[in-house]
């Protein structure tokens, strides 16, 4: 709940303003539609990040014949690839994936293509808009009307092809995790706020999965950001989709039926809770954590921030 200015949550504040003197629809929930940021773009991925992001740049690296893993970590076989490629292109081999990269790996796909940017495209349809398509590198029918589907959700040429245009936007629209190793907490009656980057609900949802295999249940999720970013009710921050809650967890595991404790509680299993912000730091590119227990605190794991001590603040990177 504190503050943060990225560049995502200027354009963000400008698209609002934009909207509002417009006579428009302010974006207030996950029901608005991405046309109301005018502007998406491309989220960076390098070292250390994870997720759908990540596996499209790995789809697309090897379909401009860079072959590489498709596993959406972002690891030292990714970094070599991508440098190579920029390489191959003239741009600066710095082995991150930022506007430019993205512009030239990006691949021009319409129906009765097929091949690994198409299986790109069908990754992020599947995680963007909660889809089930199959990836498997068809541009069919099926793939076809979901591109359609897209296009119209986010405001653009509803032409079925998936150029530039429809590249960025996809690459910018937020991911929705699976819940399979989280239970879905809403404290400040969100709905399903659960939306963030490709690459924070990649690393969250790594983490979830390290985390259920300790035996001290699931991860409970408080709010992320809606589907397109915006003001939240109950936050200062969560408007760019790289800010995540989450519960402390407690000695009887019931972290997911029982009440929200602090670490004050007599519930409070520290050694749990520590267990899973080391899974979180090993998962993902974490700017800081903000919870109060002033153990955490002092092993370096948490940073002390006024209202955290019945939630776990997460800053991604």
């Amino acid at each position: 709940m504190h503050t943060r200015t990225s560049t995502g949550s200027l354009l963000l504040r400008l698209a609002v303003a934009v909207t509002v003197a417009l006579g428009g629809v302010v974006l207030a929930g996950p029901a608005q539609r991405a046309e109301a940021f005018p502007g998406a773009f491309f989220h960076t991925q390098r070292q250390g990040n994870r997720g759908v992001d990540t596996q499209a740049v790995q789809y697309l690296l090897t379909a401009r014949g860079h072959a590489t893993d498709t596993d959406g970590v972002f690891g030292a076989g990714t970094t070599t690839a991508v440098r190579a490629f920029q390489s191959a292109r003239g741009l600066t081999a710095d082995g991150i994936v930022g506007p430019q990269t993205w512009g030239a790996l990006v691949v021009t796909v319409r129906q009765g293509d097929n091949g690994p940017a198409v299986r790109a495209v069908q990754t992020l349809l599947n995680k963007k808009r909660r889809l089930s398509l199959t990836v498997d590198g068809d541009f069919g029918s099926g793939t076809h009307a979901a591109v359609v589907a897209f296009q119209n959700h986010a405001g653009i040429a509803a032409d079925g092809i998936v150029g530039p245009a429809t590249w960025q936007n996809l690459v910018w629209h937020y991911a929705y995790p699976s819940l399979a190793d989280m239970c879905d907490k809403d404290p400040d009656g969100n709905g399903t706020a659960n939306w963030g980057t490709g690459a924070a609900i990649g690393s969250l949802e790594a983490a979830a999965a390290s985390f259920a295999g300790s035996g001290n249940g699931q991860l409970p999720l408080g709010d992320v950001s809606f589907e397109h970013g915006g003001d939240i009710p109950g936050h200062s921050t969560h408007e760019t989709g790289l800010d995540v809650d989450v519960w402390p967890i407690r000695t009887d595991s019931a972290q997911c039926t029982a009440g929200r404790i602090t670490w004050q509680s007599s519930t409070y299993d520290r050694a749990a809770t520590r267990l899973l912000v080391q899974r979180i730091r090993a998962t993902g590119r974490i700017e800081s954590i903000y919870f109060n227990d002033p153990t955490l605190i002092s092993e370096g794991l948490t940073i002390d921030y006024p209202n955290h001590d019945n939630h776990l603040h997460i800053n991604y990177l």
